[in-house]
């Protein structure tokens, strides 16, 4: 397979001898799919090609909050080659897609040959964690309204479309927050005519609006985000 096939923006970096040794399988990823569970072994890396991932923290009794997004810009997975061999995390798709599923034996032999891609899972790896500390971050300084754009202006980035199927219980869960919290945000988005928000469905209306609403977290993400593939390229 040729690397200018792909839309995943690492397998489009690597050449293509290093695509073969990865042993891709390409994999539906209907909205829902569990991707790793906490305490359970990381058998695969997954590359998405369309759609969106999240990675939550989850509590005994239940609640969750999501420390981390994925879109095309990524590979999930990606901790089990630097030694986290059993997942801390749930790791689930909330918009459907499909993307390329990777053995974890074929990914460990390809970074233990400190090339091309055992650079990109590391850069990645760094991307990860600056979006897990912002959003740590982000969830105790700002309010809702702010984090309600930020996380919606994200995940339109990695849908590539301004049109998310999402249910106020399912944002309150992503925000760590009170469904009646996400709920009064939203009615504000909305009255203010950044977004059309309908039951289980929000279409952002005014981008340059939105990204004036949302906290600084947003760019920051993005723009780092975007940086590491960046430098690789150069």
């Amino acid at each position: 397979m040729e690397p200018s096939r792909f839309k995943n923006r690492i397998l489009r970096l690597l050449e293509p001898e290093v695509i073969e040794r990865l042993n891709l399988r390409r994999v539906n990823l209907p909205s829902g799919t569990e991707i790793e569970n906490p305490g359970e072994p990381i058998r695969h890396l997954y590359f998405i090609e369309d759609g969106v991932g999240s990675m939550t923290n989850t509590f005994r009794d239940g609640f969750q909050v999501e420390v981390g997004m994925f879109g095309a810009e990524s590979v999930m997975g990606a901790s089990a080659l630097i030694g986290t061999l059993r997942s801390l995390n749930k790791v689930y798709m909330q918009m459907s897609g499909y993307g390329y599923k990777c053995p974890f034996d074929s990914a460990r032999n390809e970074y233990l040959q400190y090339g091309r891609f055992h650079d990109l899972v590391l850069r990645y790896v760094q991307a990860q964690l600056v979006q897990t500390c912002q959003s740590v971050g982000c969830n105790s300084h700002h309010d809702v309204h702010q984090r309600l754009a930020r996380w919606l202006l994200l995940c339109a980035d990695r849908s590539e479309s301004s049109t998310l199927n999402l249910t106020q219980e399912y944002l309150a869960d992503m925000l760590g927050t009170r469904r009646t919290s996400v709920s009064l945000a939203a009615e504000g988005l909305q009255r203010e005519g950044l977004i059309k928000y309908s039951r289980g469905k929000v279409v952002i209306s005014d981008r340059p609006g939105l990204e004036s609403t949302a906290c600084e977290c947003y760019r920051l993400v993005r723009n780092h985000l975007e940086n590491y593939i960046e430098v690789e390229q150069n």
